[in-house]
């Protein structure tokens, strides 16, 4: 049975037993994951409902991929730059296509819980410790944070003015001809 997945933006015609490299996903080596994105299944020319079949893979290693030379350049301005990319990448071996994977599935979604758990446990020790938000301070000592808070009452308090509107032009009288 083969299947069509959609992983990391790109689809990718997948059979029992294939290796492929994909765009990089989360988990180690030797780890099961489940490509749910199923977007074609069937077995030769028969072809199979696609919602109900699984993909399930196995990553073989993290890696990256071959490195890409950017290089820009402006003739006649003496302007060049060069720069080198390697993108991460899983490889994987599937493992299995069809409804019987599904049944494998659970063993991967039993690890993640620790991590929610962490978490959970780091948002609430951010309500434990709110962040306070002090006045800007003028100067020095107990005096200085005290007139700080008072400038700052009579700020919000005086209501802001218009700016002053410029008066007309005056205009010239027109000359005479008179000599």
């Amino acid at each position: 049975m083969f299947a069509i997945v959609r992983t990391g933006g790109k689809q990718y015609r997948v059979a029992a037993g294939d290796k492929i490299a994909v765009e990089k996903l989360a988990g180690e080596a030797g780890e099961t994951i489940t490509l749910g994105d199923v977007l074609l299944a069937g077995e030769g020319d028969d072809i199979a409902d696609a919602s109900k079949v699984t993909v399930s893979a196995e990553i073989i290693a993290q890696a990256k991929s071959e490195k890409v030379i950017v290089f820009k350049k402006k003739r006649r301005h003496n302007y060049r730059r060069k720069a080198g990319h390697r993108q991460q990448m899983t490889l994987l071996r599937i493992t299995d296509v069809g409804e019987g994977a599904a049944k494998k599935a659970p063993a991967k979604k039993a690890a993640p819980k620790k991590d929610e758990a962490a978490k959970a446990d780091s948002a609430t020790e951010a309500k434990k410790a709110p962040a306070k938000k002090d006045a800007p301070k003028t100067g020095t000592g107990k005096g200085a944070a005290v007139e700080s808070k008072e400038t700052a009452k009579e700020a919000k308090a005086a209501p802001k003015k218009a700016p002053a509107k410029k008066a007309p032009a005056k205009k010239t009288a027109p000359k005479s001809d008179e000599k």
